[in-house]
């Protein structure tokens, strides 16, 4: 059954997905497009894309679109499909919360250790590569067309990444900002 599997996927991207929400975006790309194939990558790359332009977390926003869409694109209804929502983002949700009800107090405890902050700088890498993995992930024909498919479009596209990375990283411009610019770039420019 779709649900179950759907929460089984969900639940282990919540449990290995160090790193935020952005951190998680490769693994469930991985999950929902290569191995389960729910989605499309032109899906994925939508959902993605809404997820970040809307209120909430990147990753449980990821995780009810791609709940909603998976059960959608399996052939259930709107309430079902709706239901997927709900389980996709509960089961991401969950690993979390029992971690967290678990580890609180023995973590204020013993976070000072030796061993505890070895953890953390082993944690540490592996959230910059899974960030870099979403980021390489999403460098895709969908979001920035071929040189040879249109020309105008991947120049206009890599244009946009170096201008949103030098805005955001080096003049500090607010993120909402800058996607707001960017989508005003392409309506101009792509249209």
């Amino acid at each position: 059954m779709i649900f179950l599997s759907l929460f089984i996927t969900f639940f282990k991207i919540g449990l290995f997905g160090f790193g935020g929400g952005y951190g998680m975006l490769s693994l469930i790309q991985h999950e929902t497009v290569e191995s389960h194939h729910w989605l499309s990558t032109a899906e994925f790359t939508d959902i993605v894309a809404i997820s970040q332009m809307t209120p909430g977390p990147i990753g449980i926003n990821s995780a009810t679109y791609c709940g909603f869409t998976a059960i959608q694109n399996a052939g259930y209804s709107h309430a079902m499909a709706v239901l997927g929502s709900i389980t996709a983002t509960f089961a991401l949700v969950l690993p979390s919360l029992i971690l967290m009800i678990l580890i609180s107090k023995m973590f204020m405890k013993y976070m000072k250790t030796h061993l505890v902050q070895s953890i953390f700088v082993g944690l540490r890498p592996a959230v910059v590569g899974l960030l870099a993995a979403a980021t390489l992930l999403l460098c895709n024909e969908e979001n920035f067309s071929t040189p040879k498919e249109n020309p105008w479009q991947f120049f206009i596209s890599c244009a946009l990444l170096i201008a949103t990375a030098f805005g955001t990283g080096y003049l500090k411009i607010n993120p909402i900002h800058m996607i707001c610019y960017a989508g005003l770039a392409g309506l101009l420019l792509l249209y």
